[in-house]
């Protein structure tokens, strides 16, 4: 376990010199402490191949492509494309009857990093170190970053407040330092995150890279209807709300007329099937396959029904413009956020 101040005064010392290597560049191979962060409907080939080719680490989620013998060729097109290291997320829990089959598809394939989600990574963990492979592991605390940092995980996303997705519940100005305190394995931070002052304050606080999703959205590589694009591109922080009607877990989405309609929360008779032992293995799958649905409608043929997932740092986005010119332009914005620690030498 690290000392706050040790890990400051390292953080300050890599400023002076700006250089970008981190414990997670150095596990990974690669340029940026940068994920393009798994996105689900959103990422595909060529937002994974331009990020890792411009020296950060492009990532998507396995279920984006179905069935699993689709999701094996968009891995071969991808390793076709580049050298550079890629990562897959695999959802681990009970509602996912596809990760073992996609597991072995992606050792089969050589992908270099395994971001799990929604359950326990002990499988995953396992199978991926026998083939050289690094795992991360999103948590919201750190009971859970405990528990996979037994189990063997290479590392762990923090997901804070203002993420996309399945936010969690704590700041990242406590969640990261608190468990690069706690940890001894490398800590990725998510939430929150569209410009590189919030690349360098991420690093500042202890993480050792970040994980970047709702920006991604608003690239010419994204291939969601435009009007998802326009949506974040518009939309400010407070029109970000959490609902539960998505996957039966709280998960950040744009406020549309429909989400308002539909309501933030599952109805009652959902709380209740969910909340009882005997029907709960039943009706969870059931509801993450309606959110599941819902969030593909709206991704690709938007209409009055329209749900979609993104982060508070849709108030950071401007533009729509390329995957790498995203990536460029977080490093010089890094930079120039922390130019005054070489000038006050």
């Amino acid at each position: 376990m690290r000392k706050g101040k040790d890990f400051r005064a390292e953080i300050m010392a890599k400023w002076r010199s700006m250089n970008f290597s981190t414990d997670f560049t150095k596990m990974m191979g690669i340029k940026y402490p940068i994920l393009a962060a798994p996105m689900f409907l959103v990422s595909n080939e060529d937002m994974v191949v331009e990020a890792s080719e411009a020296g950060a680490l492009g990532t998507f989620p396995a279920l984006n492509y179905r069935p699993s013998e689709e999701y094996r060729k968009a891995l071969e097109q991808i390793k076709k494309r580049t050298q550079k290291p890629i990562g897959v997320n695999i959802i681990v829990n009970k509602s996912n009857v596809r990760q073992k089959e996609d597991l072995g598809i992606s050792l089969d394939l050589g992908v270099e990093l395994f971001i799990t989600s929604l359950g326990n990574p002990k499988e995953v963990i396992q199978q991926a170190h026998k083939n050289g492979a690094k795992v991360i592991c999103d948590v919201t605390g750190l009971d859970h970053a405990l528990k996979v940092q037994e189990l063997g995980a290479d590392g762990v996303i923090a997901v804070g407040t203002g993420a996309g997705g399945h936010a969690g519940p704590i700041s990242p100005f406590v969640l990261l330092p608190w468990l690069k305190e706690k940890l001894e394995i490398p800590v990725v931070a998510a939430g929150g995150i569209a410009h590189g002052s919030g690349l360098a304050a991420a690093l500042t606080l202890g993480a050792t890279a970040v994980s970047v999703g709702t920006r991604f959205i608003a690239s010419t590589e994204a291939q969601v209807d435009e009007a998802y694009k326009k949506a974040v591109v518009d939309s400010t922080p407070e029109d970000i709300v959490m609902t539960t009607r998505v996957s039966g877990t709280p998960a950040a989405v744009i406020r549309t007329p429909y989400v308002e309609k539909l309501g933030l929360d599952l109805p009652w008779y959902f709380q209740a099937l969910k909340k009882n032992r005997h029907t709960k293995k039943y009706i969870t799958p059931l509801i993450h396959w309606m959110g599941m649905r819902s969030l593909e409608e709206a991704a690709t043929k938007p209409t009055w029904k329209t749900v979609w997932s993104a982060g508070q740092s849709v108030g950071m986005v401007k533009d729509v413009k390329p995957c790498r010119k995203i990536i460029e332009d977080m490093i010089a914005e890094c930079e120039a956020s922390v130019a005054w620690t070489k000038q006050s030498e």
